[in-house]
């Protein structure tokens, strides 16, 4: 169906050659944008149903004195169930912060959070197809859990701004949220057009980049340049994703050109991964919160890890084991 749209807008309505570059760029653009936002409404309204019946409050209390292995793995979930961008994850972190929550575990969530989301999991499922899906929620909650815990080996705590510190939490009566079914749909509703305004520019520059991906890049220089088993591939797939501002959605787009131009799935999945949860903005934010020392621990532990990821999905795929 979506397909079928966009070869309509492309080749019918705007009369563009289907053997040419720029017939080939907008019906992309057509059918993925008009695909990912049905998927965005959807799901967010779906999800904005259930989120009615938690608060941040509730979350944080949640969280606080439990065991870290517990805590993680409560802050690994959370991440991956909340549609934020990298620079929207960042306030919910220093509320974390600010509540006690030990360092390591509020790196989890950061990690997971821009990275991993239900919103993206059903796109890349509609787009892409449940092998790269699974492939890349999983390594997304390793990389997740495990860089929590390095970052926590790390003591960054000494790394924190000192006024983080000195916030107190607020202690206001708030009015409570209507649990009524009406009121959950209003808070869903909310939830759609508060999220989907804030990601939309971001979803449409993934999709326009994918489209100018998929109908102007010749196959050969992918080829020559990101396809094969060369190992730099990877690392350069990472590096590039870093001013790449966008969110797990909004790179499914330029995820899926790579894949058909014979870019590897390890190297797609690096890229992607990049781009969701190592953004200059969210640096930048971050730096508010943390020092460069810690920063720098954090911006080289991700991409060592996203390449790892990617080396060890190309050397899978090598073999042709199930991928």
């Amino acid at each position: 169906m979506f397909e079928q749209f966009g070869d309509w807008v492309a080749f019918g309505l705007l009369g563009l050659s289907s053997e040419g570059a720029g017939g080939a760029a907008v019906q992309f653009f057509v059918m993925d944008a008009v695909k990912i936002f049905v998927l965005l409404v959807v799901v967010i309204y779906l999800m904005g149903l259930l989120r009615a019946l938690l608060s941040p409050e509730r979350v944080r209390e949640f969280v606080r004195g439990r065991p870290d292995w517990q805590a993680r793995g409560f802050a690994v979930t959370l991440g991956a169930v909340t549609p934020f961008c990298s620079c929207s994850s960042v306030p919910l972190f220093i509320g974390f912060v600010e509540a006690g929550i030990p360092l390591g575990v509020t790196f989890s969530f950061l990690i997971a959070s821009p990275m991993i989301n239900e919103v993206a999991a059903v796109v890349l499922v509609g787009i892409l197809g449940w092998k790269l899906a699974a492939l890349y929620v999983g390594a997304g909650l390793l990389v997740a859990w495990f860089g929590g815990i390095v970052m926590q080996t790390l003591r960054p705590e000494r790394w924190v701004e000192e006024y983080v510190w000195k916030i107190q939490m607020g202690q206001a009566d708030l009015p409570e949220p209507d649990r009524s079914f009406v009121g959950r749909h209003r808070y869903a509703v909310a939830e759609v057009k508060e999220i989907v305004g804030r990601i939309w520019i971001w979803v449409l520059l993934g999709i326009g980049v994918g489209a100018l991906f998929h109908g102007f890049v010749p196959e050969q220089w992918v080829g020559d340049n990101l396809g094969g088993d060369a190992w730099y591939t990877v690392p350069a797939a990472v590096l590039m994703g870093i001013p790449l501002y966008s969110n797990a959605t909004g790179v499914i787009p330029v995820a899926e050109a790579m894949l058909t131009k014979g870019v590897a799935v390890g190297t797609t999945l690096a890229l992607m991964m990049s781009v969701a949860a190592l953004s200059l903005p969210e640096m930048l934010i971050l730096r508010r919160v943390i020092k460069w020392q810690a920063l720098a621990l954090f911006v080289s532990m991700l991409a060592l890890a996203f390449t790892l990821v990617g080396w060890g999905f190309n050397t899978i795929a090598h073999f042709g084991i199930g991928i």
